[in-house]
């Protein structure tokens, strides 16, 4: 059995989807793997990515597999650090130090960025997404930019006009997916 451990915030656990599948649930529907697949969210709503680095590793050992099954770790980066005041020294490092674990663990990793959100300034998310990037790249971990394709584009930006809307919809979730599986999914399920 193939495992996918999923970690991040709110936005890995499709909070907001009526249909309750989120990108992950979208992006799983899609693919063919070779054996059954058991996906295995791990979200905390408000995250940042300070609580991510603190909680990662035993969340992750407890559902490590005892024999060779495959493992592949996805990390979502979501926008609360921009909040709670955490500098971009600290979002390196925290990123950083999760995805240096992960690579240490051996299990093949992809990193999802932040999404254009209300409520989050779009130059601290733009900022968000560069660093989210470079730590991916300087791993050679597969890195999704949700942010560029995302900030003006037309149905994203209308999902969010009613002024109670602070989560991706359906319709968003179905965006993020198609960039996932689009930038970077069968990359990383390749390795």
């Amino acid at each position: 059995m193939t495992r996918l451990i999923i970690l991040g915030d709110e936005l890995v656990s499709a909070s907001g989807d009526e249909r309750g599948l989120g990108w992950v649930g979208r992006a799983v529907a899609r693919t063919e793997f070779s054996s059954p697949t058991h996906v295995i969210t791990l979200s905390v709503p408000g995250e940042t990515t300070t609580g991510l680095a603190e909680r990662w590793l035993r969340e992750v050992q407890l559902r490590l597999p005892s024999d060779d099954e495959p493992v592949y770790a996805a990390v979502g980066m979501g926008i609360h650090d921009i909040a709670a005041g955490i500098s971009p020294a600290r979002t390196r490092l925290n990123l950083a130090n999760v995805l240096d674990g992960l690579i240490k663990l051996n299990i093949p990793t992809l990193l999802v960025g932040p999404p254009p959100l209300p409520g989050a300034d779009s130059a601290s998310v733009r900022a968000l997404a560069k660093i989210g990037k470079e730590v991916a790249q300087r791993r050679n971990v597969p890195w999704v930019n949700t942010f560029d394709p995302l900030v003006d584009h037309e149905q994203w930006r209308a999902e969010f006009q009613s002024q109670e809307a602070i989560l991706p919809t359906q319709t968003c979730y179905g965006l993020l997916a198609w960039l996932v599986l689009h930038e970077g999914w069968y990359e990383w399920l390749a390795r």
